[in-house]
């Protein structure tokens, strides 16, 4: 189906020194007001040129892991690097600018610029930076395969052709990372296939690193390594994963989730039958259990 390149040269190659890992998560955990946790502390690190891929079940803190990590959101805990770089120390101007130069994003909608064309919504990144990149854009999409369509506009495309696009805009600038969002959750199997191939490209040719987080998985078959998450926590990763050891693994996560919310549900269930046979029962005389009074002095029916 496709060849997957161990150790191919990174965009760092060439460089003095050592090169920083292209993303670190130290203790990253992120809660919500309640308390309660989304992602407990999280310990990751991504070399450059990895395509990883990011899965576990609905409400498994994968989308809130991508999110921490791509500095759309704060961490609650810990620190995020991108490139050695650590965003708890950049103010927003800084961190939207290390976005828009270093970091590539590919979401499940395309999100194209429906009044520009297709090579405008290529060099979007480069020009909200001051950057010229009409001829980045052109041949971005000459290596995506559509190159002969620049001029045209984004409804004029098929969804995988939208979705190629997306891919294009996200490696124009040259990113440190790309992180892809459930990229083919729209799309039918041979388009998925070409968008995955795009990915894997970029991983094996040009060095970049790619974190993508899906819960198909013929999509992490096409990775390097698998990372799982359940109920906000890593429980585990495989190195070159199959689609039969992924699925299995997807299964047994699946399974545990629905335990554990049934367990949960029973327990609230039961406290909450708690609550109410408290609230009509009182301590009686000499530590017994009696009727309350009801308000009009009576017994309580």
């Amino acid at each position: 189906m496709f060849r997957r390149r161990r150790g191919a040269a990174t965009a760092g190659a060439g460089r003095e020194g050592p090169v920083p890992d292209a993303l670190t998560l130290a203790g990253v955990g992120r809660e919500y007001r309640c308390g309660e946790a989304a992602l407990h502390p999280v310990d990751l690190v991504v070399p450059r040129g990895r395509f990883l891929a990011v899965m576990g079940p609905s409400g498994s803190g994968k989308s809130t892991l991508l999110q921490c990590a791509a500095g759309l959101d704060r961490p609650t805990r810990g620190t995020v690097r991108i490139g050695g770089t650590d965003l708890s120390t950049l103010h927003e101007a800084a961190l939207t600018r290390l976005r828009r130069e270093r970091v590539g994003f590919v979401f499940q909608a395309h999100h194209l610029v429906p009044s520009l064309t297709v090579a405008e919504n290529v060099a979007l990144p480069l020009l909200l930076g001051g950057a010229a990149g009409t001829e980045r854009a052109r041949r971005g999409l000459v290596d995506v395969g559509l190159g002969e369509r620049g001029d045209a506009a984004p409804s004029e495309l098929s969804g995988g052709q939208r979705q190629r696009v997306a891919v294009a805009r996200a490696l124009v600038t040259g990113p440190d990372l790309v992180f892809a969002d459930e990229p083919t959750g729209s799309l039918d199997p041979t388009t998925a296939r070409d968008v995955l191939a795009l990915l894997r490209r970029a991983v094996d040719r040009d060095g970049h690193t790619v974190v993508m987080v899906t819960h198909d998985p013929v999509a992490a078959a096409w990775t390097d390594e698998a990372l799982f998450l359940a109920g906000g926590r890593v429980t585990g990763s495989v190195v070159c994963p199959d689609v039969a050891e992924v699925s299995r693994i997807m299964r047994d996560l699946g399974r545990e989730e629905r335990e554990e919310r049934e367990e949960w549900e029973e327990w609230t269930e039961y406290e909450a039958r708690q609550a109410s046979a408290g609230d009509r029962e009182c301590p009686g005389r000499g530590g017994g259990r009696g009727r309350c009074a009801g308000p009009e002095g009576g017994r309580a029916a």
